[in-house]
């Protein structure tokens, strides 16, 4: 009778002991580690090769066409080209620059801390293909960031033809919706200054309108 008892008191206790291994087992299994980021996990060069939309323009200058605006108020300023993101919207840019097109055209648009456009022209001239990375043109990869030069269009993905436009700041809500296709890597003073001519409100509700002309007396291809 006495083995009995102390038998019962042995496998009790050993129920209780494996009981409470399970839950501690069960409790551990449970917890959610905090996620690890991928920047804590990842080199910072590896950040930057892993985002195929969002690029810099190239650092180095010389290896690209390059075009020279000089504006009638004797302010110049240079751009370099990049046709290896943007073929077709350069090799239109530099045909535009080279017949004269853009001699005695404005800068009509200008707002403080986005951007000067450019280009308008009551001629007529043929629309070009988007390229950028929401119209299925994933090679152009470049940011709009301060000084890069990009074609302005409607809503209409290929409806870019004439009208460009020069970054003042970061612009990343436009990386992969337009078409970036140069920099100003030479007198960006001189487009600083666009915003020294007080605006007036366009019909939109933007306080973009100069209310001075800015004119560009010529473009040249200068490489």
């Amino acid at each position: 009778m006495k083995k009995s008892i102390f038998f019962k008191i042995i496998c009790a206790v050993l129920c209780i002991s494996l009981v409470g291994f399970v839950f501690a087992s069960c409790g551990k299994q449970g917890e959610v580690e905090p996620a690890t980021s991928a920047a804590q996990t990842t080199t910072s060069s590896e950040l930057i090769s892993a985002d195929p939309t969002a690029v810099d323009a190239p650092e180095v200058i010389g290896d690209h066409p390059q075009v020279l605006f000089t504006m009638e108020n004797g302010g110049s300023f240079l751009m370099e080209l990049y046709p290896e993101y943007a073929p077709e919207s350069v090799e239109n840019f530099l045909s535009l620059v080279n017949s004269g097109f853009y001699e005695g055209l404005e800068f009509h648009r200008v707002m403080d801390g986005f951007m000067a456009q450019g280009g308008a022209s009551d001629k007529k001239t043929p629309s070009i293909y988007g390229e950028f990375a929401s119209n299925g043109f994933a090679q152009n990869t470049l940011k709009h960031t301060r000084g890069v030069v990009s074609m302005a269009r409607t809503n209409e993905p290929n409806s870019a033809s004439s009208q460009f436009f020069i970054c003042y700041g970061d612009a990343e809500w436009l990386d992969g919706d337009y078409a970036a296709f140069g920099k100003v890597i030479e007198g960006m003073e001189t487009v600083d200054a666009f915003l020294e001519i007080p605006r007036a409100y366009s019909m939109t509700g933007e306080l973009s309108v100069p209310t001075q002309p800015i004119v560009i007396e010529s473009a040249e291809q200068v490489d």
